[in-house]
């Protein structure tokens, strides 16, 4: 009786999902009028695509940064994550060797002020903004919620963030910061880019996932195994870090996106129940 009851409870999930209707708005720029006048790079490149579901309240939004290294790349919305209830949000952002940092740091902190204050119009709950992205994605969303004063320029606290997911990340310097330096991608450095400079107990709830440490980027692994020690060493109790074995740097995004979904429902269910 147990077991059809859980497969009752996940067809009408299934169900539910699939007959709730997507609205898809794209190119949406995030910056504002004046500096997209301005600055003719911004206006071209600094826009977002916005997948959300119609006529529902309190979604949760997922806001994506795309893969690429910090040089290439554009933005989308992830197949996983579509039709699952929730809100995604793809962010295209300036790229080097056209900028270099912060400019593209500065790009993702401005997406995620739109999406602040923007969210609630369409219905989305502002206390369910999740950050998420692959590898330069990640990086980029995982230092905004790091080094709180990208986004204090906008009156906004990391902590209001629901939950960051990253997906093979850099803890240390950008290897493309790196390069704009003069420094080789093999040489690790940790100044005020990296992540891991910022080590704090204040964080909204932090997931890492990486590929198998064998067959993933440059010690991917290893330098979010290192995050990890150092935000426990300082006495954060909200980080966790996954490896998925058998999968290299790019292959690892596949699998987990489930890990990505499970998150978000998991605090989302958290959060609405304190309302």
């Amino acid at each position: 009786m147990k077991k059809v009851f859980i497969l009752l409870f996940f067809a009408n999930a299934f169900f539910a999902n699939a007959q709730q209707k997507y609205i898809t708005e794209t190119d949406i720029h995030y910056y504002d009028e004046n500096t997209n006048k301005k600055d003719p790079y911004i206006n071209s490149q600094c826009t977002l695509d916005f997948y959300y579901p119609e006529n529902k309240k309190d979604f949760a939004t997922i806001i994506w940064f795309h893969v690429g290294g910090l040089t290439k790349g554009k933005k989308q919305i992830p197949k996983a994550l579509k039709d699952k209830g929730y809100a995604v949000i793809g962010v295209e952002y300036r790229l080097s060797p056209n900028v270099t940092a912060p400019a593209y740091i500065e790009d993702a902190a401005a997406a995620v002020s739109w999406v602040f204050n923007t969210i609630e119009k369409y219905g989305g709950n502002k206390k369910l903004i999740f950050i998420s992205g692959h590898s330069a994605g990640a990086y980029l969303g995982t230092i905004i919620t790091m080094d709180k004063s990208y986004l204090a320029k906008y009156s906004i606290d990391p902590m209001e963030i629901a939950g960051l997911i990253s997906f093979s990340g850099q803890a240390i310097t950008h290897f493309t910061i790196r390069k704009e330096q003069g420094i080789k991608s093999t040489q690790p450095t940790i100044d005020k880019y990296a992540p891991i400079f910022y080590v704090s107990a204040d964080t909204p709830p932090i997931l890492l996932i990486t590929g198998d440490r064998e067959m993933e980027l440059l010690g991917r692994y290893e330098e979010n195994a290192y995050f990890l020690r150092m935000m426990k060493l300082n006495n954060n109790k909200d980080i966790r870090l996954y490896e998925l074995q058998g999968f290299d740097h790019s292959g690892m995004a596949e699998p987990a996106y489930p890990l990505l979904l499970n998150e978000v429902e998991t605090i989302s269910k958290k959060i609405l129940e304190k309302k």
